[in-house]
């Protein structure tokens, strides 16, 4: 299960990136929407939590 988060995790922050690069190639050139930027900080909250709350859980003190 660890494996399969930790790859899904990678996975969003590659699709992250990727979504951020088409946003300076496509018209208007050089330029982000802001629905880019917000689609990113989602995908980033959510594979961050897909590692961050089993973490907390599996190495409760």
């Amino acid at each position: 299960m660890k494996r399969f988060q930790l790859s899904t995790a990678i996975a969003l922050c590659a699709f992250g990136c990727i979504m951020l690069v088409a946003g300076f190639v496509i018209q208007p050139v050089g330029e982000i929407h802001h629905s880019v930027l917000i689609a990113f900080g989602e995908i980033l909250t959510f594979s961050g939590s897909l590692i961050g709350i089993d973490y907390k859980y599996r190495y409760k003190e």
